[in-house]
């Protein structure tokens, strides 16, 4: 039935005269074939273009990137598309009905819509001449059937770019290009537009036919290096670096002949790196004998190799000479079958043949003389070249020149030892003296640590003696005070005893009051306190120097800050900070030469027992 009605429209594009109607108006040329009764072949969810038009995996921009033009698809002859049929025929579209609208084809005679150049990666169409009704649903609707939509972007006009999942459903898409859209059956302008379907350039599309063509690039790159890392000629192996360990394993592997060709490009290669000093002179004097030693079985091998070479020399010549005699026995045949008491009995042909077997049996048979006469005479020279006759005289020369090597041999592998046995005593005594000397110097590292240790103690030690000498020589100052001021005390006692006695025997005498003697011994405790407090300040007369003002003003505007009193560990960590020379003994004298300013208070009980140096200036302004 599709054959047949696409048949009456060619037939009914191509005589057109018979109708008698305008081709140009698509309305009137929908409602002739609606009026002759045409089947629409087009259903919902029908394929609307062969995927035999499409290729599904095309790529315009193919190698565009490595700089090669690409490849239009469109071309016929490629094998890419069918070729297109003959411009006389025109492509004949059918009427497509879908649930909301219907899409009217174009005059065939009409020229085919056009399209701007195809963008590489394209997935996404541009569709004008919507009509104005048209929805994103009724657009969708239509346009699902060329395959899977991944975004529709409508604008507020008449058309809207549709992106789908693959390439090859655009051109499914353009196949609608020129298509007039009906919604339902209105006639009016607003539900009827003609469709223009062309190619879009997107960013997105162009991004991924980038990364598509970037990934591809990727995979060439890595086949072309798996291709010349196959290619590749397989590199040496590493050769390790020198250690006495791997020299000792070198030396095994060079008296081994099935790994003396690895190991001597070892020790040749450690010999350029210039790894020979002093200490291993020993062990690669060892590897060097015994790669001279391999020489001598180098040259066993060669002599082994040459008795096989005569061997076999010796066996070719006696297989020549059996075909030789063999030659010479055929040959006498052919020679005796060409007499006549034979001859006469053979017929010409045979003759002939007879003939020419001998001629070539003969040529055969000299050129295997002519070799075997060629060896005997390399022989011969061979042997006058090295004067071997069967004398008994040369004979025993050669005796004695054999045992002569020998004996040659013996000694040099006899020095070889020695030279070898020094080699391992060097190495013993250089293993003691550096065992030797790795002990002495941890005797001396255990030697210096023990005096350092020693002197740090002799150190602290002296510290020690000379802040308890410091503080005996302040106690004793303590103590010459304190019996000046007990001498002193008691010659004021005794005065005032004295003056006791007298003013007791003035009282007896002239009777006075009680009152005077009050008076009198208040007068007499006056005179005590005078007496202390003149000392006070004769022991606090007058700082010695500008240092020692400093020094009262912090550590005064340091215990004004701490009403409760600091100890004088505190007190000299802080004062460290300022001066790092000042000591703890110093600040606590200073403090005791001042005790109007500075006193000494306990607090805390038994192992909590703690003095404290407060600030009692101020105690003393409130006072007086």
């Amino acid at each position: 039935m599709m054959a047949a009605a696409a048949d009456g429209l060619g037939s009914l594009a191509i005589d057109t005269t018979q109708l008698n109607m305008s081709v140009t108006d698509p309305s009137a040329w929908a409602t002739a074939m609606n009026n002759l009764g045409m089947v629409p072949v087009g259903l919902p969810g029908q394929q609307l273009v062969s995927d035999s038009i499409c290729v599904p995996g095309f790529d315009p921009g193919l190698n565009m990137m490595t700089g090669i033009t690409p490849i239009n698809p469109m071309i016929p002859g490629l094998g890419l598309v069918p070729p297109p049929p003959p411009t006389e025929v025109a492509v004949v579209k059918e009427i497509i009905h879908c649930k909301s609208c219907t899409l009217f084809p174009q005059n065939p005679n009409l020229p085919p819509p056009s399209t701007r150049e195809r963008p590489p990666g394209c997935k996404t169409v541009f569709v004008g001449g919507l009509p104005e009704n048209a929805t994103e649903e009724i657009i969708q609707e239509v346009f699902e059937q060329c395959g899977d939509i991944t975004a529709i972007r409508k604008s507020k006009k008449n058309f809207c770019h549709i992106r789908f999942a693959e390439e090859f459903m655009v051109d499914k898409a353009i196949y609608l290009s020129g298509y007039r859209m009906r919604l339902g059956s209105s006639t009016d302008k607003k539900d009827s537009g003609r469709l223009h379907v062309d190619f879009a350039q997107a960013r997105d599309d162009f991004y991924e036919w980038e990364c598509k063509q970037r990934m591809r690039a990727r995979e060439e790159r890595h086949r072309r290096k798996l291709e010349e890392d196959r290619l590749r000629p397989p590199s040496p192996p590493p050769i390790m670096h020198y250690s006495e360990h791997e020299a000792t394993l070198l030396a095994e592997k060079l008296k081994d002949d099935s790994k003396f060709s690895e190991a001597i490009t070892v020790l040749l290669s450690w010999i350029e790196r210039g790894e020979v000093n002093r200490r291993s002179a020993n062990q690669f004097y060892s590897m060097v004998q015994s790669a001279n030693s391999h020489v001598r079985r180098l040259m066993n091998e060669k002599a082994t190799h040459e008795q096989e070479m005569e061997e076999a020399k010796e066996n070719f010549k006696n297989a020549l000479t059996g075909i030789l005699t063999q030659f010479e026995q055929i040959v006498a045949v052919f020679n005796a079958s060409t007499r006549q008491k034979a001859w006469d009995h053979f017929s010409k042909a045979q003759r002939k043949n007879i003939d020419i077997w001998r001629k070539h049996s003969e040529e055969l048979r000299n050129a295997q003389s002519e070799q075997l006469m060629g060896i005997r005479r390399e022989e011969e020279m061979e042997m006058s070249d090295d004067e071997n006759c069967e004398s008994p005289t040369k004979k025993m020369r050669v005796d004695e020149s054999a045992l002569a090597a020998q004996a040659y041999a013996l000694k040099e592998e006899n020095d070889s030892l020695r030279w070898q046995l020094d080699a391992y005593r060097n190495e013993v005594e250089l293993l003691k003296q550096e065992k030797e000397q790795l002990f002495r110097t941890e005797e001396n590292l255990t030697k210096d640590q023990q005096l350092q240790f020693l002197q740090q103690t002799m150190q602290g030690m002296q510290q020690q003696l000379l802040t308890i000498q410091e503080e005996l020589n302040n106690k004793k100052s303590e103590l010459e005070q304190a019996k000046e001021e007990q001498s002193h005390t008691q010659a004021l006692l005794k005065v005032l005893q004295e003056q006791l006695k007298g003013t007791k025997e003035l009282i007896e005498t002239n009777g006075h009051s009680h009152e005077d003697t009050n008076e009198i011994n208040v007068l007499t405790v006056a005179l005590v306190n005078q007496d202390r407090e003149n000392n006070i300040e004769k022991k606090s007369q007058g700082l010695k120097s500008e240092k020692e003002a400093l020094l009262i003003g912090i550590i005064s505007t340091f215990l004004h800050v701490h009403p409760f009193g600091a100890n004088i560990e505190y007190l000299w960590s802080y004062m460290q900070q300022l001066d790092s020379k000042i000591s703890a003994n110093e600040i606590e004298m200073l403090l005791m030469r001042l005790p109007r300013m500075f006193k000494q208070e306990f607090t805390g009980v038994g192992a909590t027992l703690e003095k404290r140096w407060k600030l009692c200036a101020f105690e003393g302004i409130k006072t007086t």
